[in-house]
């Protein structure tokens, strides 16, 4: 991501020679130097033993249940509630909504049990909540509680964010009984919101640029160790009550920024990170040399060690990046990756070159390139990189400055993608389209015949009002929706997060005003809350 356009513009390529180091890969890994520490862990083991005690305190029921609101601190719209019951049950509760389909009902996973935990999500800020508990014995019968839970009010980085919400149809919008729009920050705390944009859960450890929801249905949040700190280095995983379960620290010597200003905040892990099948972490990190934001780390969930890189100077040619011209900062900043996707079909990968206007496909066991899509000429490639540039049937789009790439269907030789396409011509993207709009765009791939066929978009009509130059991202719905985070519209005063169907259609438009401290929304994710693999014990 960039932060001006001005960082865009001295950023082309120049003709200046620079035979930058490469580094090696154990010089990265000391470099980049990742760790597990327990830091945030221990200081939350006190409140861990804590709800451990009252777990097995049987004094608490269904009718006068223990309840810990914001149980982890980090986390003031959420609560812990304990009970017990004479027979086995599940339990589910709903908080009741404001209006119509803004009602959060989750059932508490982990089956039959006398002893509940249930971690309630989704209350209002500044409201007493009535959140009704029900429970199911095993013989069929039921009984239900409502309790009241009192929450203060938002901190001042999210309710200066004003929200705004029209085109709302809740009976066309992916969001079931408990889904909620994360908007995934640039800066501050990461919040979510429901169908009214009212904020309906938020983290107070402040973030930038990553927040993923992984498998077993916690977060992995990049987030700083002071709030006072200028470097976001560490890695947290964390579930919706902000307990933390694991802990990932780096070293800053690979830190930067994308404005080129010192006095800036910088991050270690920049744009995005994925969990991948073994549940190690791989992650888009720059390697502590003149070049940055290039290179990606494999981060054990065991050790927290490195255990694989993937240095991208060593993948495309030298001339890309020995030629490209430094920023204000002194770094190179020549590719710019800002998404990374994993294909488990395949065992490949798929990123996003900003700078370069390009995407492409990794082996990731041998790191070598499957195909290139980019508006640099095949004729300007080396010979060894033609046979994998795709050809784009007439009609289709040239990506600039694209962000969000990731897979949504591998078929055969068939791959259909999706990317938030800024349409920014950075180095070689369309110059006449350049900057009149921006767009959601899905492609298939065909990898037999290397052609890309542009097979839908969004955007394009929305003309320059919608123009990002900077961030951005498009996500499928479950329903076949297309949520769109036009994240830097009218030059970051406001994101614009837009929910379309298949033909078009809006059916949520939320705008995000006065997001101060670069707080802009980087992403938008709309995610269950809580997860169907999230399990709750203060046991584990």
């Amino acid at each position: 991501m960039c932060f001006s356009l001005i960082v865009v513009a001295c950023s082309k390529t120049s003709s200046s020679s620079d035979n930058g180091k490469v580094l090696s890969t154990k010089q990265i890994k000391k470099n980049v130097g990742s760790k597990l520490i327990k830091t945030r862990e221990n200081s939350q083991s006190t409140l861990t033993k804590k709800y451990q005690q009252v777990v097995k305190n049987s004094s608490y029921t269904l009718s006068d249940p223990y309840v810990k609101l914001n149980p982890y601190k980090t986390s003031p719209l959420t609560a812990l509630v304990i009970f017990q019951t004479d027979q086995e049950a599940e339990v589910s509760y709903t908080v009741e909504g404001e209006s119509d389909n803004t009602s959060i009902t989750n059932k508490v996973n982990g089956g039959y049990s006398t002893t509940h935990q249930v971690p309630v999500v989704g209350l209002y800020a500044n409201k007493t909540n009535q959140v009704t508990i029900n429970v199911t014995y095993k013989d069929g019968t039921t009984a239900t509680q409502t309790i009241e839970i009192k929450t203060g009010s938002l901190p001042k980085y999210i309710k200066n964010a004003t929200i705004s919400v029209k085109n709302t149809d809740k009976s066309k919008m992916d969001i079931g009984n408990n889904k909620l729009t994360i908007i995934n920050r640039t800066t501050k705390e990461p919040f979510a919101i429901d169908a009214d944009g009212n904020v309906r859960w938020y983290l107070t450890d402040y973030s930038q640029h990553t927040i993923e929801q992984i498998s077993n249905g916690h977060m992995l949040v990049l987030t700083k160790k002071k709030e006072s700190s200028q470097v976001y280095n560490d890695l947290i995983e964390t579930d919706v009550l902000g307990r933390v379960y694991k802990e990932y620290s780096f070293n800053s010597k690979t830190k930067s920024n994308d404005s080129g200003n010192a006095k800036d905040e910088t991050t270690v892990i920049h744009h995005d990170l994925l969990e991948l099948p073994n549940h190690d972490i791989l992650a888009t990190v720059s390697d502590g040399s003149k070049y940055k934001e290039d290179v990606m780390v494999q981060i054990s969930h065991k050790t927290g060690k490195i255990v694989k890189v993937i240095d991208l100077k060593r993948i495309l040619p030298s001339s890309m990046y020995k030629k490209y011209k430094a920023g204000s900062d002194g770094k190179v900043d020549w590719f710019h990756q800002n998404s990374v996707d994993y294909d488990e079909s395949d065992n490949s990968i798929m990123i996003s070159g900003r700078n370069q206007d390009m995407i492409m496909k990794l082996d990731y066991k041998t790191n070598k390139i499957i195909w290139i899509y980019s508006g640099k000429k095949k004729a300007t490639w080396p010979k060894k990189y033609r046979d994998k540039i795709l050809t784009p049937t007439q009609g289709t789009t040239i990506t600039g400055g694209q962000h969000g790439l990731y897979l949504l269907k591998h078929d055969g030789d068939s791959e259909d993608i999706m990317l938030y396409d800024n349409n920014i011509d950075v180095t070689n993207g369309d110059k006449k389209t350049s900057g009149k709009y921006s767009q959601a765009v899905e492609y298939q791939i065909d990898t037999k015949n290397m052609t890309i066929d542009q097979t839908w978009s969004y955007g394009k009509n929305l003309g320059k009002a919608n123009f990002t130059s900077i961030i951005g991202y498009a996500e499928r719905e479950s329903n076949g929706n297309t949520l769109i985070d036009f994240g830097f519209k009218n030059n970051g005063k406001e994101s614009n997060i837009i929910e379309v169907d298949s033909e078009g259609n809006q059916v949520f438009n939320v705008t995000m005003k006065n997001a101060s401290s670069k707080a802009y929304a980087y992403r938008a994710y709309r995610v269950p809350f809580y997860s169907s693999d999230y399990v709750f014990d203060v046991n584990n």
